[in-house]
């Protein structure tokens, strides 16, 4: 059992974030959870909620005090941008005292990214989840309204991860010695095809539920009609119709950081079957 530690969670309203919350606090640790709204945000009992934004270091320093360990997003403010602002959070996090520091990979290189990873004066970790488990909510309204999922390349494989144990990872990597300069590839411990996914999640709900196969240019056309952009629907399109190797390998962080077992889809499904039943 490790000592008692007070980490800062930024992004901790997001779908990481607050996964890392709920891990910290189940190992026993302090959480102090950044939100650029304080107001609006809702944690469970004992989170310590401050207000900050990472694109105004400067206002941060009160939220580092007394914290030995931060976990950090590459974007930020209401536009959700690429942060510059790394060497001056990182400078004011060594001033405080912060021992450890974990970064969520953004998919590419960030400015972010880049100055934890220049630092040397602090143990930092950069985790790089494959897909979530959670992406497949995207298919909630589907479900529930007409009883289908509609995707294109259903055969396309996929090693997707529970994002709790991404939170997992972040609280051990972020209080226990061992993870300084490593790079953590994150999934799930199978590899699923479309078709995989929606047999589960049907399984869990107890209902039928179709899978129809969209061509490209059906899949052009309801993504446009979603309001996406046409950057994420280029990447959409790479990653779905040319998923990169590391996108459908087991990797075994979860077991090899935290000691169990990487959770399954099955049990993510059986955690949401709320989202995929009928609202009264």
């Amino acid at each position: 059992m490790t000592q008692t530690q007070r980490i800062l969670v930024t992004g901790a309203t997001g779908t990481v974030g607050r996964q890392v919350v709920a891990e910290l606090l189940d190992r026993g640790h302090q959480v102090r959870a950044l939100t650029r709204d304080a107001a609006k945000a809702a944690f469970p009992a004992g989170v310590e909620v401050v207000q900050g934004d990472l694109t105004e270091p400067d206002g941060l320093a009160p939220a580092l005090k007394g914290i030995t360990g931060l976990h950090l997003i590459t974007f930020g403010g209401a536009a959700f941008s690429p942060l510059e602002t790394g060497p001056r959070i990182l400078h004011l996090a060594r001033a405080a005292g912060v021992r450890r520091v974990t970064v969520l990979h953004g998919g590419g290189p960030t400015p972010l990214e880049d100055a934890v990873r220049a630092d040397d004066g602090v143990d930092w970790t950069v985790l790089m989840p494959v897909e979530f488990m959670a992406n497949a909510l995207e298919w909630a309204d589907g479900i529930v309204a007409s009883g289908e999922v509609r995707e294109p390349f259903v055969d396309r494989l996929s090693a997707m991860v529970h994002e709790g144990d991404i939170g997992a990872v972040a609280a051990v990597s972020l209080t226990e010695e061992g993870h300084g300069g490593q790079e953590y590839v994150i999934t799930g411990p199978e590899v699923l095809t479309v078709g995989d996914k929606v047999k589960t999640i049907a399984t869990a709900v107890g209902r039928e539920i179709a899978l129809v196969e969209l061509t490209e240019e059906q899949a052009l056309a309801q993504w446009r009609a979603a309001g996406l952009p046409e950057d994420v629907i280029g990447f959409l399109l790479e990653a779905y119709g040319n998923t990169p190797e590391v996108g459908r390998t087991v990797s075994g962080t979860v077991e090899k950081v935290t000691g169990r077992p990487a959770r399954t889809f099955a049990q993510w499904a059986a955690e949401h079957t709320d989202a995929f039943t009928e609202r009264s």
